[in-house]
């Protein structure tokens, strides 16, 4: 029961051990100005994101159009 008990409450206090290490990182990084790099960054990788699916939907619909015409005419 006390290992259940001791587990349990570390698992509830190892998201507050992380919030505070993130909160110190993102204040150096506010302090710095790097906060700026990090969400382009990320604004650059989720564009890429988007740009790649795109392309994937479109070459899909494309090998689909071709996959009914081969039916239709086979």
């Amino acid at each position: 029961m006390k290992l259940h008990l001791a587990a349990s409450l570390v698992f509830l206090l190892l998201p507050l051990a992380s919030a505070w290490s993130q909160s110190e990182q993102t204040d150096f990084l506010r302090q710095t100005g790097m906060i700026y790099v990090v969400v382009a960054v990320m604004a650059v990788i989720f564009v890429g994101i988007g740009i790649y699916l795109i392309y994937i939907d479109r070459k899909l619909t494309r090998l689909e159009n071709q996959i009914s015409d081969h039916d239709q005419n086979g």
